[in-house]
């Protein structure tokens, strides 16, 4: 299919507010075009596959350009955790080296190892929210030659990889500083290049709806 200049994908569809359609949800993410048009998927039901925007609504309905409160998603990340093992409580100023008392079980574990662990479980990677502006838009790659097609990307997409390059990051600093065998300064300066990439990648940072979900490189790079 192709849009009225006779290239590239159609635009996207746009419903109206009052429209009960999967299109409307903020969970839906345009992906590609196929004999449908533009189909995508469902971010918390990733199994349903590929389906048009024109579906009808599931009881998972969130509203596009209406902020999530914080404590609902906070509410629903906890339920998520209660369904895979103990409940541990994230807070800021805790130790991640700091041994969790398991209640009885039999399991010498850091904090930060527990909630790597949690995090796998529950599919953490990929839960921040993208800047309400951007939602249903796309990024246009305009090739410098006259005679090449050029081709659109769903910002959601985007997002989504920028976001997963984020947490395998952080996962990847988690690893490093608590490797046995690394001496002190191999891990910091380990760490001096996983802060360069930070900084590198901080042009992203306007696609985050929340500033703690940023990345943050060294002073100098920022």
């Amino acid at each position: 299919m192709a849009d009225e200049t006779g290239s590239g994908p159609p635009a996207l569809p746009v419903f109206g507010p009052d429209e009960k359609v999967c299109g409307n949800c903020k969970l839906w993410a345009a992906h590609s075009v196929d004999h449908r048009g533009w189909v995508g998927l469902c971010r918390l039901q990733p199994e349903r596959g590929l389906f048009p925007p024109s579906a009808p609504l599931c009881n998972k309905f969130l509203r596009r350009g209406v902020a999530t409160s914080v404590p609902e998603e906070t509410a629903r990340r906890e339920r998520s955790v209660r369904g895979v093992g103990p409940v541990v409580v994230r807070r800021r100023e805790r130790d991640p080296n700091e041994v969790v008392d398991l209640e009885g079980l039999e399991l010498n574990m850091t904090r930060a190892e527990l909630m790597e662990l949690i995090r796998e479980a529950v599919g953490e990677g990929g839960a921040a929210p993208l800047a309400n502006k951007w939602e249903g838009g796309t990024i246009k790659l305009v090739p410098g030659k006259a005679d090449v097609q050029g081709k659109d990307l769903p910002i959601d997409t985007f997002f989504h990889k920028i976001v997963m390059v984020r947490d395998k990051l952080r996962v990847m600093e988690q690893k490093l500083n608590a490797h046995p065998k690394l001496t002190d300064a191999e891990k910091v300066e380990m760490q001096s290049y996983i802060t360069r990439i930070y900084g590198s990648l901080t042009s992203f940072n306007l696609l985050f709806r929340d500033k703690e979900d940023h990345f943050a490189g060294s002073k100098s790079e920022d």
